[in-house]
C-alpha cells in the first residue's frame, strides 16, 4: 500500500501547532482548577496507592513464603538433617535461604508436627504446632498459604509444605513465612508507603508507627466501629479517622485465617495535614509549570529542529553496528519518508544475513552430531546470499561424509557415538555396534587393482545403508576396507539379527572376488551390545566389538561374533 511521504518541513509544522494547542489547554485547565479539586484529587489518588501497595505487598509476601517454602522442602541438606533430627544443621542451612528468599523465618518439624527447628528461635523446639493449618496441610501433602497466628509470632503469612524423603515419604513440614507483629517491619511498610502503619492483634495495636508525646500508642485498642467492620464483618474500611486527637484519612484491611475468622488486621493512616501540604505545593508547581511553559515551547522547538539530523545519525551507528557483525540489530528509524524507507532497507539487509548465518550454523551443528542429510533449504534466499549459503553447506558436508562411498565418515561416526552414548545412559537403554572387515581385501586390490577395489567399497558401503530399516541406525567407513554401523536400542539378539541380514546382503550383492574358487566378496563382523553406565567407557565398547570381529576372521571368516559387555561384567 502506497503512503504519502512527509518532508521535513512538514515535520515541523506538525510539532508546532500541537505545542501550541497544548499550551492554549494547559493554561485553560489550570486557570479552571479548583483548591479542593486538587486537594481531594490528592487524597484519594495517595490513599488508592498506598491500598493497591499494600495489597500487592501482601500478595508478594505470600509468593515469597510459598518459593521459599517449596525451595527449602526440596533442598537435599534439609530432608538430611530432617531425617537425622538434626536441629543445628537445619538452622545453617535455612537461614541463608531466608536471606535469599527475603523471607523472616522457617519453623520445620518431623512428621508428627513436632518442631525440629527454628531459625527465629533456634534455642526453642520440640513443641507440636499441630494448632497451625499450615503444618496440618503439609503433613497431609498440601502446600498452603495462609495468614495465621502462632505462639511466639502473632501475625504472619505462613506457607506449609511437605518434606519427601528419597521413597516420597512425608517425613516432615516446612513453614516459611514472613511476620508483621515486630516494629521492624512496620517501620519497613512506612517507609514503602510513607504512611503510618499499625498492625491489630484482634483490636489491639501490637506494632505501630504512631507516636503521641514521644511514645508509641501500642496496646491501645481500634475504634470501635472499625473493629466491628473490620473484624467483625471482615470486610475493608477505608475514611477518615481521629487518632488519638490527630486526622488520618485510613485503610483497614482484615486479616482471615484458615477458620475463616479476621484474628487481625493491617491498619494504614495518611495524615491530613501532611496532604494539605502536598496540595499547596502541587499548586504552586502547576503555577511555575505554567509560567515556563512558553519558555520550554521555545526550547522544544529549537531541540526539535536540531534533532531532525538525528536519524541519519542513528542509520550511521546501526550501519556500522552491521559492518562489525552484530546482525541481530533492531534498526529504530522508521517511518514514510526517505530516511525511514532507508531504515526499512537496511533492516531487510540484516535481518536476511542473520537468518542466513543462523540456518547454517543449524546446518553444520546437525553435520557435527552426524547428521550429514540435513540440509539447509537454501530456496527463501536469492542472489549470492543464495550462492553462499550452498556453497558453506557444500564445505560442511565434506567434512562429514566419505568422500568415496558416499556415507558418514569417521569424525561423523565418533559424533553420533558420543550423542547416542549419552542418550542411552540417560535412558538406561542398549546400543550396539556393528565393526565389518571385507574379507582378504588386500588379495582383492592385487587381483583387480585399486581402482576396482574402490568400486568394491563402493557397493560394499551401499549395500550396508540399504539394509538397515531404521532411520536411527547409522553407517560410517572407519577406514580402509571396515565399516561400522551404530545402532540405537537394540540389544544383542537384535544386533545380531540385523548384522546377519548385512553379511547376507553382501555375500548375495555381485562383486567380483579374488578368491580362488571365485566366491563372492564377504565381510566378517564383529558385535558388540552394552547398556552404557556414566562409569562406562566409551572405547572399551568399541574395543570389545573389534574383538568379536577378530574372533570371526580367527573363525573363518564371512560370519558374526557377538559381545555383550553387561553379560561380560
Amino acid at each position: 500500500m502506497n503512503t504519502k511521504k512527509r518532508s521535513f518541513k512538514f515535520k515541523i509544522i506538525i510539532p508546532t501547532v500541537v505545542i501550541l494547542i497544548a499550551l492554549v489547554v494547559v493554561i485553560n485547565v489550570f486557570q479552571t482548577i479548583r483548591l479542593a479539586n486538587i486537594g481531594n484529587s490528592l487524597i484519594n489518588e495517595k490513599l488508592s496507592s498506598v491500598t493497591n501497595g499494600l495489597n500487592f505487598y501482601l500478595e508478594e509476601s505470600m509468593g515469597k513464603s510459598n518459593v521459599a517454602a517449596l525451595t527449602a522442602a526440596r533442598n537435599p541438606d534439609v530432608i538430611k538433617a530432617v531425617v537425622a533430627r538434626d536441629t543445628t544443621k537445619l538452622v545453617q542451612t535455612l537461614a541463608p535461604i531466608c536471606e535469599s528468599y527475603l523471607i523472616d523465618y522457617f519453623t520445620i518439624t518431623d512428621k508428627d508436627g513436632m518442631v525440629l527447628a527454628r531459625t527465629y528461635d533456634a534455642e526453642s523446639y520440640g513443641d507440636s504446632i499441630l494448632n497451625q493449618q499450615n503444618i496440618v496441610d503439609a503433613l497431609n501433602g498440601k502446600v498452603s498459604t495462609y495468614f495465621e497466628s502462632g505462639t511466639l509470632i502473632m501475625v504472619s503469612i505462613r506457607t506449609g509444605a511437605p518434606i519427601l524423603d528419597e521413597d516420597g515419604k512425608i517425613v516432615g513440614a516446612v513453614s516459611a513465612g514472613v511476620r508483621f507483629d515486630i516494629d521492624d517491619k512496620v517501620e519497613a511498610l512506612k517507609a514503602l508507603f510513607d504512611s503510618e502503619v499499625t498492625i491489630f492483634y484482634g483490636d489491639t495495636r501490637i506494632a505501630t508507627t504512631i507516636v503521641r508525646d514521644g511514645r508509641s500508642i501500642v496496646g491501645t485498642t481500634l475504634d470501635k466501629r472499625v473493629a466491628e467492620i473490620v473484624l467483625g464483618e471482615k470486610r475493608e474500611y477505608s475514611g477518615d479517622e481521629d487518632v488519638l486527637g490527630a486526622k488520618y484519612k485510613i485503610y483497614c484491611k482484615p486479616l482471615i485465617n484458615p477458620h475463616d475468622e479476621a484474628f487481625a488486621a493491617i491498619f494504614v493512616a495518611i495524615p491530613l495535614e501532611n496532604l494539605m501540604l502536598e496540595t499547596n505545593s502541587s499548586i504552586r508547581n502547576g503555577i511555575i509549570i505554567g509560567l515556563g511553559g512558553l519558555a520550554i515551547a521555545i526550547v522544544l522547538l529549537y531541540i526539535m529542529i536540531s534533532s531532525l539530523s538525528q536519524p541519519i545519525t542513528i542509520l550511521s551507528g546501526d550501519l556500522r553496528d552491521i559492518a562489525n557483525g552484530n546482525l541481530g540489530i533492531d534498526i529504530t528509524v522508521k517511518g514514510n519518508d526517505e530516511v525511514g524507507n532507508l531504515g526499512e532497507s537496511l533492516q531487510k539487509v540484516a535481518d536476511i544475513l542473520h537468518k542466513l548465518l543462523s540456518d547454517i550454523n543449524q546446518t553444520i551443528e546437525e553435520h557435527e552430531k552426524g547428521n550429514i542429510d540435513f540440509f539447509l533449504d537454501t530456496d527463501e534466499f536469492f542472489g549470492d546470499y543464495r550462492k553462499l549459503a550452498d556453497n558453506i553447506i557444500d564445505l560442511a558436508a565434506l567434512g562429514m561424509r566419505d568422500q568415496l562411498t558416499g556415507i558418514p565418515n569417521r569424525r561423523a561416526f565418533d559424533n553420533r557415538l558420543s550423542m547416542e552414548w549419552g542418550r542411552a545412559i540417560r535412558e538406561n537403554n542398549y546400543l550396539s555396534v556393528l565393526v565389518l572387515d571385507v574379507d582378504k581385501f588386500k588379495n582383492y586390490n592385487d587381483t583387480f587393482g585399486h581402482q576396482q577395489g574402490d568400486v568394491a567399497l563402493k557397493t560394499v558401503a551401499k549395500t550396508v545403508r540399504d539394509a538397515l530399516k531404521r532411520p536411527a541406525d547409522f553407517p560410517a567407513r572407519w577406514g580402509g576396507e571396515e565399516f561400522v554401523v551404530l545402532l540405537p536400542s537394540t540389544d544383542t539378539e537384535g544386533a545380531v539379527v540385523v548384522a546377519e541380514n548385512v553379511r547376507k546382503e553382501i555375500e548375495n550383492a555381485v562383486i567380483p572376488c579374488a578368491d580362488e574358487r571365485g566366491a563372492r566378496v564377504t565381510v566378517s563382523i564383529g558385535v558388540c551390545s552394552q547398556v552404557p553406565m556414566r562409569d562406562s567407557i566409551i572405547e572399551d565398547f568399541i574395543l570389545s566389538a573389534d574383538a568379536a570381529l577378530y574372533r570371526a576372521k580367527e573363525n573363518g571368516r564371512n560370519r558374526v561374533e557377538a559381545n555383550d559387555s553387561n553379560q561380560a561384567r
